[in-house]
């Protein structure tokens, strides 16, 4: 089963990315993650995309798509999550050419809906272990009052600059620039699916569970 996830920034993709991985042995493809990966790869792939980051310019959707077609061929697994692609129209007719052209399709794209106001609030909230990653929010799950992430012992809290709420809105404005074509494509192909994005961790991952039970 493969599937999308689509939402802005601050939805939990990330954490139900991982969850699925986990629970139903599915791959997670994230754009950033592969670049990275092949820039330090040394394959011809990775030079094509060190030269195009050392020029400081974009890589073409051509190199991304090579990149996606590298990691599905032969690795099924249990399907994959794309995430953080695609972001444009002529991206997701690139994705649906190679599904199809792997043999592979689309079951699902699956969007996390929220509300603006809130997400910011619990966004602007939140801290992170500066040592092992472990999320905390004041609001919802504060850091522990000994001062300790309760994970690994580390003191290092920490706050992302760009989490205040003028840095947030942009990006939530960016976002839906970006993704509303998305939304409609996905709808009129009858594969979007909604899910409130802003319930419980537990409720959130029952509801994405539903949705590929009937995928």
């Amino acid at each position: 089963m493969n599937i999308i996830l689509i939402g802005p920034p601050g939805a939990g993709k990330g954490t139900q990315a991982r969850h699925l991985v986990e629970t139903r042995g599915m791959i997670q493809l994230s754009t950033g993650d592969m670049l990275r990966e092949a820039k330090a790869s040394g394959t011809e792939m990775g030079k094509r995309v060190a030269e195009v980051m050392a020029r400081g310019d974009l890589v073409t959707d051509e190199i991304v798509i090579g990149l996606i077609r590298e990691r599905i061929e032969g690795k099924p697994g249990g399907g994959f999550i794309f995430d953080g692609f695609p972001r444009t129209l002529a991206q997701a007719d690139a994705l649906g050419e190679l599904l199809a052209a792997t043999g592979q399709r689309l079951d699902a794209a699956v969007e996390l809906e929220v509300d603006d106001d809130e997400l910011v609030a619990r966004i602007t909230a939140r801290s992170t272990c500066g040592n092992c990653g472990e999320v905390y929010n004041d609001i919802t799950r504060p850091q522990p009052e000994d001062g300790k992430c309760s994970t690994c012992g580390a003191s290092d809290f920490q706050r992302r600059a760009d989490d205040n709420e003028d840095s947030l809105r942009n990006r939530l404005m960016e976002y839906y620039k970006k993704t509303s074509p998305l939304i409609g494509y996905y709808h009129a192909k009858g594969l979007l699916r909604k899910v409130d994005g802003l319930g419980e961790i537990s409720a959130v991952q029952a509801a994405i569970a539903d949705v590929l039970d009937k995928a």
